[in-house]
């Protein structure tokens, strides 16, 4: 049986850095004299490029806290721009004259660009930090005939378009994870697109009410955002998508325990405008390293479940690179792009 991984480290690839080192766009809350100084930020806006009740919603608001929290910023204004797997939210941030501006992105948004045919790309952007990894998870609802993720795979092949699966955006983490696993079934590209009936949303919370609702028959998403449905027990996990145990599910088993030999998580991390200063990029990496040091947000870490994946720098922007050439070549694969 073919493993089929998503790595997250670091891997050599055509680098994004010289982006970071371009004229800046101009000042706005920051201001054009805290550009000079990148160590005098004072406020920093946060871009959530979705709806709320989410992943990219919890990590922006957490990081929001945690900065404000500690001390790190006066102000961590938070403020959700959702729609087309985050490629709205981007395009918002290539528009951006702050250059203390910080956008959540992650797997999601990579694989959003590529489907929705964006013109607005992630290499356009300054990466500033991967910040966490976290597993999907399969639910379906607590009274659902589907017992294993044996039964829900079976049924899919089977029934094809009679059975919905919901999650996030079309083409992101989710959706992806969907059609691995009908092709660790068997199915071809052409015979996923034809089979799988996913019903995308901008947001977490929107899955939820369908799932509640008994308007989908499965779901898929981060663990962090289906735990607690799980654990009131309206909600049944058939298994997670990490190599071990998740945290916040460590009852739930692992796909490949349940013979499917995938392995996928997802990463979110933060984006700041294209053309900004060396000095700001600097200052914006240096503020997140010490959000990421604090007793908080490692407290924020092990409350989510999230796996700490801390990188930044030419590491980070490498990563980005690497990552969109590897979801690329997956959404091919099973046939979300041509």
């Amino acid at each position: 049986m073919r493993r089929t991984t998503i790595a997250l480290v670091p891997l050599a690839a055509l680098s994004l850095a010289a982006l970071t080192g371009c004229n800046p766009q101009g000042a706005g809350a920051g201001g054009a004299a805290a550009s000079q100084d990148a160590a005098s930020i004072d406020s920093v806006n946060i871009i959530v490029p979705a709806d709320p009740g989410g992943g990219w919603d919890q990590t922006g608001r957490a990081v929001s806290d945690v900065l404000t929290g500690e001390s790190l910023v006066g102000t961590a204004a938070v403020s959700n721009v959702g729609g087309a797997g985050g490629t709205v939210g981007l395009a918002s941030l290539a528009n951006e004259r702050d250059p203390y501006t910080l956008m959540v992105t992650g797997l999601v948004m990579v694989g959003a660009v590529e489907t929705n045919a964006a013109e607005n790309r992630i290499e356009d952007t300054t990466p500033i930090a991967r910040l966490t990894e976290e597993p999907l998870v399969v639910v379906v609802p607590a009274a659902s005939e589907y017992q294993t993720l044996q039964d829900l795979v079976d049924a899919i092949v089977a029934q094809g378009q009679g059975v919905t699966i919901t999650g996030g955006s079309a083409g992101g983490a989710d959706h992806i994870l969907a059609g691995l696993l009908l092709e660790e079934a068997g199915l071809s590209g052409a015979d996923i697109t034809e089979k799988l009936n996913y019903v995308p949303n901008a947001g977490g919370g929107e899955a939820v009410s369908l799932l509640l609702g008994n308007n989908a028959a499965a779901g898929i998403s981060g663990v962090g955002e289906f735990a607690e449905y799980v654990e009131s027990g309206d909600l049944r996990a058939l298994a997670v998508s990490s190599e071990e145990a998740a945290t916040l599910l460590p009852d739930v088993p692992t796909m490949t325990s349940e013979g499917f030999d995938v392995v996928y998580t997802n990463w979110r991390g933060l984006l700041a405008p294209g053309g900004i200063s060396e000095a700001d990029a600097e200052g914006l990496t240096s503020l997140v390293t010490s959000m990421h040091e604090s007793g908080a947000w490692k407290d924020v870490l092990e409350e989510r479940g999230w796996t700490d994946a801390f990188l930044t720098g030419e590491e980070f922007t490498s990563f980005v690179d690497e990552n969109i050439v590897d979801v690329s070549g997956t959404l091919k694969n099973i046939g979300l792009i041509s």
